[in-house]
């Protein structure tokens, strides 16, 4: 669901998501590698901020190309009319490979199932197939093997002298580069320069070189080659936050998540709150029901930790964090029906971020925007 007026007075519940933010974190990131292009990645539904509006934002800013997981979402793109170079990278056997050439979105190739798939597809359409190949440099996730990269090079090399393929790009992705000056970070550079060596012997001239995501675009500058690919970042959400927070890097957190509260009642003391009661109140007390739920992408696992913005104080989820809703205690403070929760955004209004979220879940700040659901309507501003 999707809401353009910008207004939120009549919902349960919102994802305000502002356009202008983005738009500045993509050229905040474009400034932090100025030789290289951009990618903005807007798999998994832009991080849950959504993937037309703001893939179209981040364009408008200057990224060049777009980045999404699945043939899927890449396809979903194309059909809202957005042209842009566009990569998508998690394949399985039987995947919509002639769509994607038909639509020219540029696919990646890891091993020699999905190239002969790909050129396969590339004959049948009588078109040629715009294709990035990964190498595994470390991350032991998708891409070729090094030992198994020589072959996978060749074989290219002859469908694109056969007209079949464009090898349009050689990549690889890091495993530790949240980690500045993790060990793991200069040995997959190395890796992947022996992994172009090779493309290059094979007689492979790619467009764009990339290697590099959000955090290794904010602190490994020699991994920027031709192209970064921003995700994380770009939503305003620092990759490294052990290192700075979103504005040590010029960036601002483009999601507020907020509800408004469907029940103030006034409980005693020793009253159990939600499930299993794993929370009491300690005294006679005012609850707040806050109609956001796990089935809406609140973690369960931050019951009796998550933070909460109510009536001008932080407040804590008193107890379980159920399907729909959660509690929370306001004390001796007044409430009223209607009134707004925030749960995160970018802190102006004093209310907690996702980074406090994160470390509330025992989790990364990644997984809590992007698991807010659909039942949560997108409320855009800034377009």
């Amino acid at each position: 669901m999707e809401s353009d007026s910008g207004s939120t007075s009549t919902l349960r519940a919102w994802a305000r998501i502002d356009l202008n933010a983005l738009r500045a974190n993509v050229e905040a990131l474009r400034a932090r590698a100025p030789q290289a292009a951009l990618m903005a990645v807007v798999k998994a539904d832009a991080y849950g901020h959504g993937a037309v509006p703001c893939a179209r934002a981040a364009l408008e800013a200057g990224a060049t190309w777009l980045g999404t997981a699945t043939p899927e979402e890449a396809l979903a793109l194309r059909a809202a009319g957005i042209r842009a170079p566009t990569l998508c990278w998690l394949w399985t056997p039987g995947g919509p490979w002639r769509e994607a050439i038909e639509a020219d979105v540029d696919v990646s190739v890891s091993g020699m199932w999905a190239l002969r798939e790909v050129t396969g597809a590339a004959r049948a359409a009588k078109r040629t197939a715009r294709v990035h190949l990964k190498a595994d440099t470390g991350l032991g996730r998708n891409g070729a093997q090094p030992a198994d990269w020589p072959e996978l090079t060749a074989a290219a090399r002859v469908a694109e002298r056969d007209g079949l393929i464009r090898v349009t790009g050689v990549w690889s992705h890091f495993a530790c580069a949240d980690e500045p000056g993790h060990p793991s970070n200069a040995a997959q550079l190395t890796a992947y320069r022996d992994s172009l060596a090779t493309a290059e012997a094979a007689g492979l001239r790619p467009e764009v070189r990339h290697i590099a995501n959000s955090p290794a675009t904010l602190t490994i500058p020699e991994s920027h080659y031709d192209l970064v690919r921003t995700g994380i970042a770009m939503y305003g959400i620092s990759p490294v936050p052990q290192a700075g927070g979103p504005a040590d890097f010029g960036l601002r957190p483009v999601m507020t998540l907020g509800a408004r509260l469907a029940l103030v009642k006034t409980a005693p003391g020793g009253h159990g709150v939600s499930y299993g009661h794993h929370y009491v109140t300690p005294g006679e007390t005012t609850l707040a029901l806050v109609p956001l739920g796990y089935a809406d992408g609140i973690p369960r696992h931050a019951s009796n930790t998550g933070p909460v913005l109510v009536a001008g104080k932080w407040r804590t989820v008193a107890g379980r964090v159920a399907m729909d809703q959660f509690v929370v205690d306001l004390g001796g403070d007044a409430a009223t029906v209607g009134d707004e929760a925030l749960l995160f955004g970018p802190g102006d209004q004093g209310e907690p971020t996702a980074e406090d979220w994160a470390r509330a879940a025992g989790t990364i700040a990644y997984e809590i925007v992007t698991r807010i659901g659909t039942r949560v309507p997108r409320v855009y501003v800034g377009k």
